[in-house]
């Protein structure tokens, strides 16, 4: 059997993200020792339900001592204090990562309480569903997704290899870019989306009685698919808004201002200012078709 990427490592948070991750690294790379690490008794128990992990604590240190990779995946409002608190257990050389779907945030949290030879490389895989916890993971979420991966000026380029190995091990496509471009990329692409889901089902809850009834009995697909993007984990999520606001607030102005001129054609009946959008708006889709994210 061929040596493991990583012999030992501490998943710093195992929901969805981090026990897909232990799956993967179950399936193919069996040699690779797992130690899982959670606040609540019962994601601990269900991951040695599910043998997801060969050691569970609740003590982020503990997981992080003598570990090759330490993958943090907690919510980020959580980052500052387990940086603190896992600094003295990192090993000369050890690898941090993340998957925090904000990264200047994490740069500037994490960052400062970086050990002298510890690699550290900021990540974000680009996958996920509305579902949470250890058992909502499986092996195949990252299949054919991004990863990116922020590289900082003091990154050793072996440790950011070694870290795009094992994303493309498990099916990711791996790109690098900075923390602030990839901030901006995903207000866009994926905060925005969240934002306006959330509230137009906000909306959804605030009709009278009678109406809301019907409006969960007759959910077309439109309003299903918010549904399901708006039952995401809500403490994640309002640690991304929170966390890349100025990003979101610039694009949510954007928005905004589309929104005003689209309301503004329907209103003085210009089919064809709709009809031009819509059809711009459908090659798009099919662009994210033929780039397999979809």
């Amino acid at each position: 059997m061929s040596q493991p990427l990583f012999h030992r490592v501490a998943l710093i948070g195992i929901g969805l993200i981090g026990s897909s991750l232990a799956r993967v690294l179950r399936r193919d790379s069996p040699a690779t020792e797992i130690v899982a690490c959670a606040r609540r008794a019962e994601t601990l128990a269900a991951v040695e339900r599910l043998a997801l992990a060969d050691v569970t604590t609740h003590d982020p240190a503990e997981a992080a001592e003598g570990a090759d990779l330490v993958v943090i995946a907690t919510p980020l409002s959580a980052y500052a204090e387990i940086g603190r608190h896992i600094a003295p257990a990192l090993k000369q050389g050890a690898i941090l990562t993340d998957v925090g779907s904000v990264k200047e945030v994490v740069v500037r949290d994490l960052g400062p309480h970086v050990p002298e030879g510890v690699h550290f490389v900021p990540g974000h895989p680009v996958a996920g569903t509305e579902h949470s916890g250890p058992e909502a993971g499986f092996a195949e979420l990252f299949r054919d997704r991004w990863c990116i991966l922020i590289p900082l000026p003091e990154t050793a380029p072996e440790a950011v290899a070694n870290i795009g190995r094992m994303w493309e091990m498990a099916g990711m496509r791996v790109v690098t870019m900075t923390a602030a471009h990839h901030d901006r990329v995903l207000a866009m692409t994926s905060h925005l989306p969240h934002l306006i889901a959330y509230t137009i089902v906000g909306t959804a809850t605030n009709l009278e009685e009678s109406l809301k009834s019907e409006v969960i009995a007759f959910s077309a697909s439109g309003f299903r698919d918010f549904t399901r993007i708006a039952a995401s984990d809500p403490v994640m999520w309002r640690d991304i808004f929170l966390n890349n606001r100025e990003a979101v607030l610039d694009v949510l102005q954007r928005f905004s201002e589309d929104l005003t001129a689209l309301q503004r054609a329907i209103r003085w009946g210009e089919g064809d200012t709709l009809q031009e959008l819509f059809t711009r708006t459908r090659a798009i889709r099919r662009s994210i078709i033929e780039a397999k994210q979809a």
